[in-house]
């Protein structure tokens, strides 16, 4: 509400007005005109709103249309020409224009979770300044840059370039490199004109022919340099560079194992189109993370970089909660007010905390039905392994921010793909990147890190951990599901079927490294199994896991929420070679311990009758396991 203010005094002052003629023109009470944009009425009526925006821009059609008459959503549509020119729902975020100028940088990376408007405001930009397309003044008159008298003249004039590497996602070096050479191809397809423009010399004609979907990798890594060049040539003018998810292929590279291939061919790449490119004007890379320096931008100096923890373009991709309030208004939706905010909201962006994504609100406001849209839109591979295969002490972790808990850890905005695995800031920086994690509080600078207290973003992603927690265990689910029913009836011989099963479908997947899974530590398949217990029984109990790390014990109290339903404590021991000789022995030694140190006590002084509170032994051996 504050912008749309602001952004009717500038047009006031511009155009000369007086109140008297702003409430002449608008048929708004002079007294309400003054006091509107005098700032003196906290929460104006939006048709007020509507009305002056009306007046002050002719022909402007006020994202706060009549509730009987609201626009149209166009679901997952990116092109912005299409959007403006059918009057389909639009937040206005052409400020960004005006932001991303004067800021002077030459190459900017904006780095934002996916889904969070990145892709279309690359299409607005590319739109606004390309000298390509036919007048594309239109699209802009009722938008919020048009008030700006200067970026009227430049709007339309330079040479640009766009490209887009979100569908390069092949799971061989090979392919992803054919994939980004294709987007390539199709930027000199698309400016096919050049090479027939009279000043183009022969040498130009070979070098553009060797563009092609066999040209070797140094034809590949100059390409886009030459062509600018071209399009320097044949206009006088530096050229613009809109480059969009650039980071999808060395995700998808991290996740498939050819991380180290394909690196230093994005490297060549981004060097001679951002670095040695004398034709370059400005250029935007966006994308979902800030690849480490060294991977990719070691050549790189004149990068600026915006990631979700600076100010700059704070209010430009994704809604802010002014935004969203208006649309559930225009949707007569405003008393799901506080269950959206609850799913959606969470997301925070330099000094703005309430930050939503668009897709989620853009589907809730065609469907008008709470669901798990965003995370559900894509498989999200890279956050399953790094949880699935994260050590025992990220596990833990994990089953706190589960539980709904913040947690502390070190965060460092540059993610080294090849070092992610290795301790837990790569994973949950990760994570925080990709908007699964919120920070809660910053609590300090640890060298180049930031100590920072994180909680899950909102609950729709926390849907989307408990989805991805039931998908270790297919092979299937049921299995598991039987193995907790057998558990809640006290079947020990039927929990030794299924616990086996799981076992040996899901020990390797939880066991990462060289040894082989009989020598690895077992806490990282114990900890899987308690973020299981906590998914499939939240709803029923309190799961509490004892945290101790080691080869020592491991035990579980299933807590009712109900006090007249059974308890259960669970001791994990892995069999040991040189006191016990079976698995049998173990199994003992694990309920003689739960007797020995009174573990019954917390659950008796909760008001549990004791023989409602049931013991169980786990046993381990590699990958067998005897429950009694």
């Amino acid at each position: 509400m504050n912008e749309r203010i602001e952004n009717l005094k500038k047009a006031k002052a511009e155009q000369g007005l007086t109140y008297e003629q702003i409430a002449t023109k608008s048929g708004v009470n002079l007294s309400t005109v003054q006091k509107v944009l005098g700032g003196k009425i906290e929460s104006p009526r939006l048709d007020t709103i509507a009305a002056l925006e009306e007046a002050l821009y002719p022909g402007h059609i006020s994202e706060h249309t009549a509730r009987d008459n609201p626009r149209e959503i166009s679901i997952g549509n990116q092109d912005f020409k299409t959007i403006i020119e059918n009057n389909y729902f639009y937040k206005d975020k052409t400020m960004f224009i005006k932001e991303w100028w004067e800021s002077g940088d030459v190459v900017t990376l904006i780095t934002r979770p996916r889904r969070f408007g990145k892709t279309l405001n690359m299409s607005m930009l590319d739109y606004f300044f390309s000298n390509a397309y036919d007048d594309t003044r239109d699209l802009f008159k009722n938008l919020a840059i048009w008030n700006e008298p200067e970026y009227r003249d430049i709007q339309g004039t330079y040479p640009t370039l766009l490209l887009s590497f979100a569908s390069v996602k092949g799971n061989t070096y090979e392919m992803a490199k054919q994939q980004i050479i294709q987007e390539i191809v199709s930027l000199y397809r698309k400016n096919q004109y050049l090479i027939e423009s009279d000043f183009v010399t022969d040498k130009d004609r070979d070098y553009w022919n060797m563009v092609g979907y066999d040209m070797p990798d140094a034809v590949a890594s100059n390409a886009i340099n030459f062509i600018c060049e071209l399009l320097y040539r044949k206009y006088n003018k530096k050229v613009i560079i809109l480059m969009d998810e650039y980071d999808t292929p060395l995700q998808e590279a991290y996740v498939d194992g050819f991380w180290d291939e394909i690196k230093s061919f994005v490297r060549n790449i981004f060097n001679a189109t951002f670095k040695t490119n004398i034709y370059l004007e400005r250029a935007i890379m966006t994308g979902i993370t800030r690849v480490s320096k060294e991977s990719i931008f070691s050549d790189l100096n004149n990068l600026k970089v915006a990631s979700l923890t600076t100010a700059k373009y704070e209010s430009t991709f994704g809604f802010t909660s002014e935004e969203v309030m208006s649309a559930l208004d225009e949707y007569d939706l405003l008393d799901q007010k506080k269950e959206v905010q609850k799913w959606y909201d969470g997301f925070k962006i330099g000094t703005k905390n309430d930050i939503y994504n668009p897709w989620s609100i853009t589907q809730f406001l065609d469907s008008k039905k709470l669901d798990a849209y965003w995370a559900n839109t894509s498989s999200n591979m890279l956050i399953d392994k790094l949880i699935r295969e994260g050590s025992s002490d990220i596990k833990k972790q994990f089953e706190a921010l589960l539980k709904g808990e913040s947690i502390e850890t070190l965060i460092d905005e540059e993610i080294v793909f090849n070092l992610i695995d290795r301790n837990e800031s790569g994973v949950f920086s990760m994570l925080l990147a990709s908007g699964y994690l919120k920070i809660v509080e910053e609590l300090g600078e640890i060298g180049m890190r930031k100590k920072c207290r994180i909680a899950v973003t909102n609950n729709e992603v926390m849907h989307m951990y408990e989805d991805m927690v039931r998908r270790w265990f297919e092979g299937g689910s049921s299995r598991y599901n039987d193995f907790i029913e057998a558990l809640l009836k006290n079947d020990v011989k039927y929990m030794n079927k299924f616990m086996n099963d799981v076992a040996l479908n899901t020990f390797s997947s939880f066991d990462v490294g060289n040894r082989p899974s009989e020598y690895a530590e077992p806490e990282r398949f114990y900890h899987g199994f308690v973020l299981g217990l906590l998914v499939e029984l939240a709803d029923k109990y309190h799961i509490v896991s004892n945290r101790e790390s080691g080869f020592g014990r491991y035990d579980v109290c299933l807590e009712p929420i109900k006090k007249d339903n059974p308890a259960y404590i669970l001791e994990f021991k892995v069999h040991d070679s040189d006191d016990e000789k079976t698995l049998e022995d173990t199994v003992k030694n694990a309920l003689k311990q739960i007797k020995d140190k009174n573990y019954d006590a917390d659950l008796l002084n909760k008001g549990i009758q004791e023989d409602m509170i049931y013991h169980y032994g786990f046993a381990f051996e590699g990958k067998r396991v005897l429950i009694g």
